[in-house]
């Protein structure tokens, strides 16, 4: 295996023991799609359990850094300059209707730089990630962006606003999972992906691996935690991508 910080070990190790609860209770989903409460509650017990182990391994750093999650959002410990950003599931309605397309995604962030991304596919069992200045990596192989240079032979992914108002002008796929879309925009299965108004904890880890793997993204640290515009792809079609979200 490359050499890895104790930083990104930790969130290995965080991911591994958070996805046993993930696999256990998807198992289970079956189980439910039938019974009268209905598996959403059953869902969202999953990600607050998830979170929990989450903070908890990541908590074992000495270094008190602080939390922005999707679940507690923003818990301030004694570093409060460092954050573990964290999305226990991204991909919720996949998860939700037993569709094997989510992922937890782990990022740290320092001042306004990322400076360690992790998205993790239990499913699959496929790890992507990356350090500043470290590379890109899937299950400890280096990964690259595409080299692809016209738009007509790249495929993007979006959201559901995105396929609506950008359609026919690209071609599209909506997987209802942003973290994979980066993670796979950074190992070259997709070559770009936009969307309004997201979330942080579900791009932040996707911004490092993409970048680290030679692709370009738009500066995210203008925007609110809750309403990021991103815009990511290989460096060879990213303004072209950009000339035809003019007005997305």
């Amino acid at each position: 295996m490359n050499s890895i910080s104790p930083n990104l070990n930790l969130m290995i190790k965080a991911c591994e023991k958070a996805s046993k609860v993930i696999i256990r209770d998807f198992g289970e989903l079956e189980n439910l799609q039938v019974s009268k409460k209905g598996p959403k509650d059953f869902v969202t017990k999953t990600d607050k359990r998830v979170e929990r182990i989450l903070i908890e391994e990541l908590a074992k750093s000495k270094r008190n850094y602080s939390f922005i999650t999707e679940e507690n959002g923003k818990i301030l410990n004694k570093n409060k300059d460092t954050f573990w950003i964290i999305d226990p599931i991204d991909g919720t309605t996949n998860f939700l209707h037993g569709i094997p397309h989510f992922a937890i995604s782990i990022a740290l962030k320092t001042g306004d730089e990322i400076i360690t991304g992790l998205i993790f596919d239990p499913i699959k069992n496929e790890v992507f990630y990356a350090e500043k200045n470290s590379g890109s990596f899937l299950n400890n192989n280096r990964i690259r962006v595409s080299n692809k240079l016209s738009l007509d032979e790249c495929l993007f992914a979006s959201n559901s606003k995105g396929l609506k108002s950008i359609y026919p002008k690209l071609d599209l796929r909506n997987t209802g999972c942003a973290a994979l879309d980066l993670a796979y925009v950074g190992c070259g299965r997709l070559d770009g992906y936009f969307h309004n108004e997201i979330n942080l904890w579900d791009v932040a880890a996707g911004k490092i691996i993409i970048e680290e793997a030679g692709g370009k993204v738009n500066n995210i640290s203008e925007y609110k935690i809750n309403k990021i515009d991103i815009r990511a792809g290989n460096p060879n079609i990213y303004e072209k991508m950009l000339k035809k979200l003019d007005n997305f």
